[in-house]
């Protein structure tokens, strides 16, 4: 799995001009699902993003979590993360799992985040319009298979 971790003020997520998730402060998360992936990535996934400290604490450092703060989390499925970019203009997206895989592994991700805080997500496959405010900056990028 490939998922861009955004520190967020704020997000929201447009379906059709309506809105379907929205949450404040929390992290907005881009996820990406690859044809080898299983339950031991969503797992470790899991894992790193309801532990990782990266909210400021009262001296300003990095050392809370998503938890900590009682934030949200808005998760949003995005297979064109596993873009193939090597060749021409036009990139290709063989890299991404197949759908019915993807969207099982995403809804248990959404699911087991969702014993640790709220969970908002968009709807699989769907055009999405997705605005945010981006705190920090702050944007890591989370690969299940580089541990």
């Amino acid at each position: 799995m490939r998922i861009v971790i955004q520190r967020v003020r704020e997000a929201a997520v447009t379906i059709e001009q309506q809105v379907h998730g929205q949450i404040q402060q929390g992290l907005l998360l881009l996820v990406g699902v690859g044809p080898d992936d299983g339950k031991e990535d969503v797992d470790y996934a899991v894992r790193k993003i309801a532990h990782m400290r990266i909210f400021s604490d009262e001296e300003g450092k990095m050392n809370r979590s998503v938890q900590d703060i009682g934030g949200q989390i808005l998760s949003i499925s995005q297979f064109t993360l596993f873009a193939d970019t090597k060749k021409g203009n036009r990139p290709a997206f063989t890299g991404a799992a197949v759908p019915a895989l993807a969207k099982k592994l995403y809804e248990e991700l959404n699911q087991a985040l969702g014993a640790f805080v709220p969970v908002q997500t968009g709807i699989f496959g769907a055009d999405m319009q997705v605005s945010l405010i981006n705190d920090g900056p702050v944007t890591i990028l989370l690969d299940t298979k580089n541990k």
